[in-house]
């Protein structure tokens, strides 16, 4: 096992990263104050992981709440569930709550416990590669809207963060892919040497060999533990971990959620974003075809749905959180490990990057 620190002062908290987490009560337990804690988890996680997370918690008086599986139920609907669970087991403001699940869980979890009863704790277990690199990191909360993503959420951050090594091996490939996207998104930003290494071990990591897939879970939870610390609620240096999101999060508000997954319209969200990059002159075009490369041997899409106008694209990304006084700033890169986020680009080269991808799969 190895163990990271998110370092935020009183809240800093561990990651713990390995292989037969689940059930280690120990690294559990010492982050629970009360003595109830309710157990989130979906139709999916659950009958494979539940048992032994419950088991660990035998000391407690533990409940759990068993949500349907998919980005399209991270809704405010969805969420009562949870607020259901909590009122009917009458549970306090002690209480703990445990995300047992991907990044949907974690974050409908982790937004249910920022606002029952104004603040509870809560623990992150993630059994996604996607969640366990990104979201169940940095304390970002949240559900979906029909007119935008993650529009309704809070910062929370959690208590501990459990990534069992172990669960990546019931994962399918789609999903592997997804939390691929997001490994090589910290190479983009922040980290050109992990870019370099992912080229020469992207075979090993879709293969799912223990040692690579543990070195990118690290790797990629060092680097978000970084820029948390540094930036906690996104005023500066941590927008830059929203890279191909403004863009993702169109596709996935375009194509009702779940159609595409989160980290399959992040991987096309990059590589536009690079697209335009080179556009602008800040990125060399040899650079743009190195991520297009890695994207396709991690078997990621790299051209968003046919259906998708320049013009609907434009309008869902006006949508978006990056947004401020009208304008629209995205996360945009001068060199592979070197992004910025800016509002200075010629608009009329954004369109034309969107009208050069129109017509993808």
């Amino acid at each position: 096992m190895k163990t990271l620190r998110v370092e935020l002062g009183e809240r800093s908290y561990p990651i713990h990263i390995g292989a037969g987490l689940l059930g280690r009560a120990d690294l559990i337990a010492p982050h629970i104050r009360g003595k109830q804690v309710m157990v989130v988890s979906n139709e999916t996680v659950a009958p494979l992981y539940l048992e032994p997370v419950l088991a660990a918690l035998g000391g407690f008086r533990t409940e759990s709440v068993i949500l349907p599986d998919g980005e399209v139920y991270k809704n405010l609907e969805i969420l009562n569930r949870i607020f259901d669970a909590l009122l009917e087991a009458r549970f306090n403001r002690r209480c703990t709550l445990v995300a047992l699940g991907g990044g949907v869980v974690g974050d409908i979890t982790g937004f249910a416990a920022a606002c029952y009863q104004r603040g509870v704790d809560f623990i992150q277990i993630p059994t996604t590669l996607l969640a366990q690199v990104d979201s169940s990191v940095g304390g970002k909360t949240g559900v979906n809207h029909p007119l935008g993503k993650n529009m309704i959420g809070a910062f929370h951050q959690p208590n501990c963060v459990i990534a069992d090594t172990d669960t990546l091996n019931t994962l399918d490939d789609r999903q592997l892919a997804a939390g691929i996207a997001e490994v090589i998104k910290y190479g983009l930003i922040r980290d050109a040497g992990f870019f370099d290494w992912l080229e020469q071990h992207m075979a090993e990591l879709t293969a799912r060999k223990p040692a690579a897939l543990a070195e990118a879970i690290e790797r990629s939870c060092r680097n978000k533990a970084e820029v948390v610390a540094e930036d906690e609620r996104e005023a500066g240096s941590r927008a830059l971990l929203n890279l191909g999101h403004t863009f993702g999060h169109a596709i996935e508000t375009a194509t009702g959620y779940g159609r595409w997954l989160h980290g399959e319209a992040v991987a096309v969200g990059m590589l536009l974003a690079a697209r335009l990059s080179a556009r602008l002159g800040w990125l060399e075009q040899a650079e743009v075809e190195r991520i297009a490369r890695l994207l396709e041997a991690a078997a990621l899409p790299t051209r968003p749905p046919a259906d998708l106008d320049s013009d609907r694209f434009l309008e869902l990304m006006a949508v978006d959180k990056k947004v401020l006084d009208g304008g629209l700033r995205l996360v945009l890169l001068r060199g592979i490990g070197h992004a910025v986020v800016t509002d200075d680009f010629d608009p009329a080269a954004l369109r034309a990057v969107l009208d050069e991808a129109a017509g993808g799969d």
